[in-house]
């Protein structure tokens, strides 16, 4: 076992994290956009919410068991994103007769992006980029109390 692996682990959910928070920044940005892609029609689509999946690095019954036994050589530690997915729920229709979008009776295809679900998640991937960072200085404070013993 690394003494290292906690640092890995940390490093891996703030990437993780970052990238989260990157691609909540994106939904919110684009929360009003109406014309973000075009479909096999040819029509103009709104832009649609953008989800990240995370995963741990090694996820196997054996991994977890040679760990559990400290038989472990392998430094998988920590999560990994594995995908960019897009959100499927259906788009929103607003009526708004005025905008240059609307269709014939007035309504126009808004965004699935909810800017209160958009915080929370915002908020959640906060608090961890937060926690992993308080992880990363405990384990640096105790590599360096390790070495101010061996003095």
């Amino acid at each position: 076992m690394s003494i290292f692996n906690a640092f890995n682990a940390s490093a891996s959910a703030l990437t993780a994290n970052r990238l989260r928070m990157d691609v909540i920044s994106s939904n919110m940005a684009n929360a009003n956009t109406t014309r973000a892609t075009i479909n096999e029609n040819g029509e103009y689509e709104p832009y649609r919410r953008k989800m990240v999946n995370i995963e741990p690095t090694d996820k196997s019954f054996q991994s977890f068991l040679q760990k559990a036994q400290n038989k472990s050589t392998s430094p998988t530690t920590g999560v990994k994103v594995t995908r960019i997915v897009e959100d499927e729920e259906p788009f929103k229709l607003v009526y708004d007769p005025t905008h240059p979008d609307a269709n014939e009776e007035g309504y126009v295809l808004m965004p699935n992006v909810d800017p209160l679900k958009e915080m929370v998640d915002l908020m959640s991937a906060t608090r961890s980029y937060e926690a992993n960072i308080t992880a990363l200085n405990a384990s640096k404070s105790m590599l360096m109390k390790a070495l101010e013993i061996g003095r």
